[in-house]
């Protein structure tokens, strides 16, 4: 449900409707967004690619002439029409900057929303446009065009960005949306932060806990994801799941997570001066970098041990960590998941195996070790089973997982045959 497009700062020209039904395609995804829908020329392009097929989805029309997407298994994705607003503004003399993940019922109703947010802030400037009115006030707007549109706070614990950011946020949903509270049902835990995390806090108990990509390239699809159980898919039916305990026959089964360590604002730090620590660690140092004197930047494990009431999760969260397959794929050769060789085996096994969520989260593991390359399948295995080291993300850096040791990396075991 959140994701880019090309339009939006900072992301791939890759990121149009072609481009997102095939990657769709690849990671195995049946309900991909669009995001951007509040950018006039790409609400033309998704008027020019996509066809209705009922309840708020959408097919691209050119599925049939784009040419075959070489995966095992045969999916044809729908799109929701989807995008990110981002709001800056004042209150109680503090500035908040919250950014939110809208989804929604149709392409009629944004265009009657468009109309409205383009008489209070420039939506032609970037994909993710930046409001200055109260998201309060925005999500009042919104629910005038039509009750039917989903609001859900996006990564809400990223400090500078979020509902609950130690920033720019609030320490609750109520805080921030008032009298309009009822009606949030969901929030998005960001890559820095997983289910468990978030069930610390008992405010949140009530609240369905979604993941998403936010990806701003096509390899980054799917490294987070929702699945739901839908007796049809439509957005209503996705905002029903949404719903805790609204129905038996729409629900969310579970969200597949990044390791929240890999999230580049998990533990405290100050990048500048390449350093990070633990939140134990901030409060001795009382939360001022020891190498140049300023403060830290404090990441989300401290926010969230900062609003919890609870020291474990009350319920443990329904959740599945991955690590996407090109990594998996880059660490075993010792490479960067952009080479030519790592995509090229990207590509072979998709081909002959599965789409990737299928072979990362369910195919049999002698299947993946019959493609040739055991190592890749030892790392599937250990990712399965949570055998992986990290290095926590801090301050804008991304985390590093490592699935290999260097002596198991492929290239070191053709150094060690060529020395024997």
């Amino acid at each position: 449900m959140h994701l880019h497009s090309r339009y939006s700062r900072a992301t791939s020209r890759d990121l149009n409707i072609e481009g997102l039904y095939r990657g769709a395609r690849l990671k195995g995804i049946d309900i991909i967004g669009t995001g951007d829908f509040t950018f006039p020329a790409y609400v033309k392009e998704m008027e020019k690619e996509l066809e209705p097929v009922g309840g708020g989805l959408y097919s691209f029309k050119r599925r049939d002439m784009v040419g075959a997407v070489p995966v095992k298994n045969d999916r044809d994705p729908k799109f929701i029409i989807t995008a990110e607003i981002s709001n800056i503004y004042k209150r109680h003399d503090k500035v908040r900057r919250i950014h939110t993940v809208i989804v929604a019922p149709g392409l009629d109703e944004v265009k009657e929303l468009n109309k409205q947010l383009d008489k209070i802030g420039n939506i032609k400037s970037d994909g993710r446009p930046i409001l200055g009115m109260d998201v309060a006030d925005m999500a009042k707007l919104i629910w005038d065009v039509s009750k039917d549109f989903i609001i859900i706070p996006a990564h809400a614990w990223t400090p500078w960005f979020a509902i609950f950011g130690s920033k720019s946020g609030f320490d609750s949903i109520e805080e921030c949306f008032g009298d309009l509270t009822p009606k949030i049902y969901a929030i998005e835990t960001g890559l820095s932060s997983d289910p468990n995390m978030n069930r610390r806090l008992s405010q949140l108990d009530n609240i369905t806990l979604v993941s998403n990509s936010d990806a701003h390239s096509l390899p980054n699809l799917g490294r987070e994801a929702t699945v739901l159980e839908l007796e049809k898919p439509s957005v209503k039916n996705i905002e029903t799941a949404l719903r805790k305990g609204a129905s038996t026959k729409n629900k969310l089964a579970y969200t597949i997570e990044f390791y929240p360590q890999e999230g580049k604002y998990h533990f405290d730090g100050h990048r500048d001066c390449k350093f990070s620590c633990e939140p134990k660690e901030t409060k001795k140092l009382k939360g001022i970098c020891p190498k140049c004197k300023k403060q830290l930047t404090i990441g989300v494990d401290y926010r969230v041990s900062e609003l919890a009431d609870r020291d474990k999760p009350k319920k443990l969260g329904e959740f599945k960590y991955i690590v996407p397959l090109q990594e998996i794929i880059a660490d075993a050769f010792a490479q960067k998941k952009g080479t030519k060789r790592v995509q090229e085996t990207y590509d072979a096994m998709i081909n002959s195996i599965a789409d990737e969520f299928t072979l990362l989260l369910k195919t049999p593991l002698k299947d993946i070790e019959a493609f040739g390359i055991s190592e890749i399948a030892e790392g599937v295995r250990r990712v399965r089973e949570g055998e992986v080291h990290i290095e926590p993300g801090y301050d804008g850096e991304y985390g590093v997982v490592s699935v290999f040791v260097p002596d198991e990396q492929i290239s070191a075991k053709n150094k060690q045959k060529s020395l024997f």
